[in-house]
């Protein structure tokens, strides 16, 4: 290769092309490569140190001005030191030398100086490969579509820097390499495909730590203000698709979170110790949901798969009422049905999980009596903390001692009690807001029910669970998600942080466990038209949305689907699907020696395939080139005359062998293969200079005819 070879110890060429301007041959390659590995390096920059970052930028703009300049490479002295304080730095940042973050750092900081040794083909080798190996870290961090993008252009590029270190000669234009380098890749694709459609499934046989984790709006405990502050975070929660119907009215999209029971005033916290209900067979008229008996009646299912993205959570946010799970890839146990209603796993989301299951949105219970209470409600859920929101127990015990409920039967008085609360929501001035301003050193419940009244869905359904409880009515919270935005582009219902709610169950005696949701009371458009209060924009979004929004929000639904495509097709695509392909192509049984051998037999096929068309095609081009006949010709007779090297030499080296074999006899076949060299490697401007390739032909046989037996 000329850049890296042709002059050791220097970084560049100050020759240009023939004919003028431009850079040398070396110095072109050398701020490609630079460039190829800049790119790479961009993605691993902002997880390690700010030194490190700023520390390999230096040393590649080191590297490329000495390929600008022609400058003396540095020498092992420095280099040395260099690699010196990388290592000191490193153990500096992470206090050692292993581990995953401390190996990050020394991979980016040792790729961006081995470019400070580029003195040979082998140097360059090693420096495209710690290049492979940083876009291989880049994905080990995340598997994600941007990911993918960001390093294909990283590892075209440093497939075409491999292709320019393996021709010597000459000054290719990148053009013509990223053809070549195109055409490569096409060529391997066919075997990249079956590798990952049939390569075994198996079991993870290690993990980065804290690997794939991910966060969630939700959490098992909840205190004021921290549902509000989710309401800008745009992070995708789950995908849902609904299958066979249309997306069902936005009021009845309740996504099933904790379900948080217990209370310190100014904490709500979910009880760990709930019953794990056997799944239900949810295709059943009436089912038993826990003892003493509960019996509901179910409307028609929904069947619908949800894709939920990683969480630091062991809740499954699902449809209410979702009554049964199937076992789910990536987890080792089956969820388990809590008896709040709400899915949970033993261990914490950590990966993107794809759930498929049906829901009964119209759950209606039947045949409870008022003594089940004493056994399915909890003490956590009738109670509040002695001293705790001395004001609103004041109002909630003037609001019972009102006419209208005073005298209520005690089967009808949580509803008549509920109905009271709502309608005081709705008349008293009650506003929907981010911001509440509540004051920090008083009690949250009363400031917010008595004197601000203002807030989000937090507020309301802690402030009505705390005056239900002091009305005697037995209430808790739940959270999760509420409604969602639906995607044109593929038909899917999108589920943000954004979308994170609190709502209010209170129990009633006829119909067991009921949702209550407060802020449909103060903002019926949240519930039922999916109307989000937004934090003010930046400057920089505010201006495109002020640009043309229509296009922007094109533009995210677009990206969304492609987004779901990925994760979909890529990244879900498990032992599980594999095995449905293997059941589609004929396996009845298939498993993972199924996958190996249909595999191995894809292989054999696609590797015989390109061995004939290997073949035909040497055989096409030497039947199609007269050139290459001409001279197979020339070296074959002269084979037979004793020149055993003759098949092995090109027209050029040939002739100097016939002159110093044959001496002035081999004259005139020298100077006809000179002749035939010319006439396939001399300049293509000057064509009139070389005789036509028939007329070659004849001097070539003519020649062969005058030598001495």
């Amino acid at each position: 290769m000329t850049g890296w070879l042709s002059r050791a110890g220097r970084g560049g060429l100050h020759s240009h092309r023939p004919g003028g301007a431009g850079l040398g041959r070396e110095a072109r390659d050398t701020l490609f490569l630079l460039g190829v590995i800049g790119w790479t390096l961009l993605p691993q920059l902002a997880h390690v140190p700010l030194w490190c970052a700023l520390y390999a930028a230096a040393a590649l703009l080191w590297r490329g001005w000495i390929a600008l300049r022609a400058r003396t490479l540095p020498g092992r002295r420095w280099l040395l030191l260099a690699l010196a304080v990388a290592a000191a730095g490193t153990v500096w940042s992470h206090s050692s030398l292993l581990g995953k973050e401390a190996g990050l750092t020394l991979l980016v900081l040792l790729a961006a100086l081995k470019t400070l040794e580029l003195r040979a083909r082998r140097d360059a080798v090693v420096v495209f490969f710690l290049g492979f190996v940083l876009v291989l870290a880049a994905f080990l961090r995340s598997q994600s579509l941007a990911v993918a993008l960001a390093m294909g252009p990283a590892v075209l590029g440093l497939l075409m820097a491999l292709a320019l270190a393996h021709m010597p000669g000459g000054h290719p234009s990148l053009r013509s390499v990223l053809g070549l380098t195109l055409r490569s890749a096409a060529l391997g694709t066919p075997v990249i495909v079956l590798l990952f459609l049939f390569f075994p499934r198996l079991p993870p046989l290690w993990g980065l730590p804290g690997a794939g984790a991910g966060q969630t709006g939700l959490s098992d405990e909840l205190q004021l203000g921290q549902v509000a502050e989710l309401a800008s975070d745009e992070r995708l929660a789950m995908r849902v698709e609904f299958l066979g119907a249309p997306v069902p009215p936005r009021e009845l999209l309740y996504f099933r979170g904790p379900v948080l029971r217990r209370y310190d005033g100014q904490r709500w916290r979910a009880d760990d110790g709930g019953i794990s209900l056997a799944p239900l067979p949810g295709q059943l008229a009436g089912l038993t949901l826990a003892a003493p008996p509960l019996q509901v009646e179910l409307d028609s299912p929904l069947r619908y798969i949800a894709t939920l993205e990683p969480s630091r959570l062991t809740s499954l946010p699902l449809l209410e009422f979702t009554p049964e799970v199937p076992p789910i890839a990536g987890l080792e146990e089956r969820p388990a049905l809590r008896d709040d209603l709400h899915w949970q796993t033993r261990q914490p989301l950590t990966e993107r999980v794809r759930v498929q299951a049906q829901a009964f949105l119209t759950l209606r219970h039947v045949g409870a009596k008022a003594a089940d209470a004493d056994s399915r409600v909890k003490d956590d859920e009738r109670t509040l903390p002695a001293g705790a929101h001395p004001r609103t127990r004041a109002w909630a015990a003037a609001l019972r001692a009102q006419p209208g409920l005073a005298d209520a039967p005690p089967q009808r008085f949580p509803v008549q009690a509920s109905e009271a609360v709502l309608a005081h929501i709705r008349r008293a001035g009650y506003a929907y807001t981010l911001a509440p301003g509540l004051p920090g050193d008083t009690d949250a419940v009363d400031s917010f029910w008595l004197d601000q009244r203002e807030g989000f869905c937090e507020h309301y359904a802690a402030a009505y669970v705390v005056v239900m409880r002091a009305l005697g009515v037995p209430a808790r919270i739940v959270t999760g998600y509420q409604g969602g935005r639906l995607n044109p582009v593929d038909g899917l219902l999108e589920i943000r942080q954004s979308d994170a709610h609190a709502w209010a169950e209170i129990w009633l005696p006829d119909t067991g466990w009921t949702r209550v949701d407060p802020t449909a009371a103060v903002a019926p458009e949240r519930i039922r038209l999916g109307q989000r209060l937004r934090a003010p924009p930046g400057l920089i979004a505010g201006t495109l949305a002020q640009v043309d929004p229509a296009l922007i929000e094109h533009l995210r639904q677009l990206w969304s689907a492609a987004d779901h495509r990925w994760n979909d097709w890529v990244l879900q695509y498990g032992r599980q699907r594999q095995q449905d392909l293997l059941r589609d192509i004929g396996w009845d049984a298939p498993d993972l020696y199924s996958a190996a051998r249909t595999l191995l037999t894809a292989l054999a096929t696609l590797g015989l395939a390109g061995a004939a068309w290997a073949a035909w095609d040497g055989w096409r081009s030497r039947r199609r080139a007269p050139w290459l006949r001409a001279l197979a010709a020339v070296q074959a007779e002269l084979a037979r005359r004793g020149l055993t090297e003759a098949p092995r030499l090109p027209a050029r080296g040939l002739a100097d062998a016939v002159q110093r074999h044959w001496g002035t006899d081999g004259e005139a076949l020298a100077g006809a293969l000179r002749q035939l060299d010319a006439c396939r490697y001399g300049p293509a401007d000057q064509p009139a200079s070389h005789p036509p390739l028939w007329r070659l032909n004849r001097d070539l046989r003519q020649a062969l005819r005058s030598l001495p037996r």
